[in-house]
């Protein structure tokens, strides 16, 4: 029986919020092994002369717990 932990991490992209979220799971994957799911629970932007200049995303992600 597999035993999964959740964390909750922020990450940020000028590109686009799937890149804040690639981003979020490969810098994480520096630390975490066995990264099985990413939840995204917000996204959010910043907005500067009208445009959009900066993604942001509030994820879940659940890894497996190795003995």
């Amino acid at each position: 029986m597999a035993v999964l932990k959740v964390i909750e991490v922020m990450a940020s992209s000028s590109k686009s919020w799937e890149d804040a979220a690639a981003q979020a799971v490969t810098e994480a994957s520096k630390t975490l092994k066995g990264i099985r799911s990413v939840y995204v629970k917000e996204q959010s932007a910043v907005v500067v002369d009208n445009k959009i200049t900066e993604y942001r995303v509030n994820l879940k992600l659940s890894f497996t717990v190795e003995n």
